[in-house]
């Protein structure tokens, strides 16, 4: 049976309700693991523009990078000989912005996960090819080797490890998000959540972390109220009313809800973060790719020289995500230990 881990990551961002009701629109046209509708717009040999109508997540911004045939004569030779990077996704059926989520057209899949996944392609010298799907599909495309890899907001865990290899590029961080009104304040304290209601997506590694807060909050005598919902308006409304004191979920989908409210009845903030992997470590996000297929290294080494180059500080910085940013892409670097999954 799989774990929470293994069914879900941090990928649930959470975007304003005035978004989501537009973007859904655009991913139910997208289909299940269709590459239909998720290109972007042409650009100049030798250049890739991320951000595209990204609807404010993202400053448009073109990128400047070529293949380097060194780093791409590392690939296996059935991705070589393929000419393209299949790129997997799993954002059906409602996106997560600013990481990937159907744009103002209402055709094109943008977000800072499929733009690194078309920047990393241009350093093979490839073409990326986007495969949308759900969260669950998008694994079964990896293991069926109809998706090379997956940059999709993954966190690196030793449960992972079993079947898949990863090069990490970016921090995995959660972000308690509340009314801005309110004064309460997380502070890196579990016990600060005595008494509250808290919301999170089920399945996810935030809802394994709250759920052992919880635990530990009930051998205290004290208690801790966790509550789902199907959708993201459903939880922000809960929140507008009071009904929840707080949202437990991803720091990019928290930091974007943040900003697309502020000037709103309805504004929330940010009321403390937490690392992904939990206390002892800090969570990675990585590229995944099934294990044993010969593409973590030359993954790593392609995110190393946008790194090195500034392409990745570029691609942060369009997408307000610096503080995430990683100093190496690392192959299989120490994950969620396994006994704590």
């Amino acid at each position: 049976m799989p774990t929470l881990l293994t069914r879900r990551s941090l990928l649930r961002g959470i975007t304003a309700a005035t978004a989501v009701a537009s973007l859904a629109t655009g991913l139910a046209a997208c289909g299940g693991d269709s590459d239909a509708a998720t290109t972007t717009a042409a650009a100049k040999t030798g250049e890739v523009v991320v951000g595209q109508v990204s609807n404010g997540a993202a400053t448009q911004t073109t990128i400047k990078v070529s293949e380097v045939k060194s780093i791409s004569a590392e690939l296996p030779d059935s991705v070589k000989k393929s000419g393209k990077l299949v790129i997997g996704e799993g954002a059906l059926p409602a996106g997560f912005p600013p990481l990937a989520f159907v744009g103002s057209d209402q055709k094109t899949l943008t977000g800072s996960e499929p733009d690194l996944g078309r920047l990393v392609a241009a350093v093979f010298g490839l073409k990326p090819e986007i495969q949308n799907a759900t969260w669950e599909n998008m694994f079964v495309g990896i293991d069926s080797g109809k998706v090379d890899v997956a940059f999709s907001n993954v966190t690196d865990t030793e449960e992972r490890k079993k079947k898949y290899e990863f090069a990490s590029y970016r921090q995995d961080n959660l972000a308690f998000t509340v009314p801005k009104k309110s004064t309460w304040n997380f502070d890196g304290n579990y016990e600060n959540l005595a008494g509250k209601t808290v919301s999170v997506s089920a399945g996810t590694n935030q809802e394994k972390i709250l759920l052992e807060w919880k635990k530990k909050l009930e051998s205290e005598s004290k208690k801790l109220t966790v509550k789902y919902f199907q959708d993201s308006n459903s939880v922000y409304l809960a929140l507008s009313s009071g009904k929840i004191d707080a949202y437990l979920g991803p720091n990019p989908g928290i930091a974007y809800h943040n900003k697309q409210t502020a000037n709103t009845p309805n504004a929330t903030r940010t009321a403390g973060t937490y690392s992904g992997a939990g206390a002892s470590l800090q969570g990675l996000i990585a590229a995944t790719a099934k294990k044993d297929s010969g593409l973590a290294k030359p993954l790593a080494d392609a995110i190393n020289y946008l790194i090195e180059n500034g392409q990745y500080a570029e691609w942060l910085k369009a997408y307000n995500l610096s503080n995430e940013a990683v100093a190496k892409s690392e192959v299989n670097p120490p994950g969620l230990p396994l006994d704590n999954s």
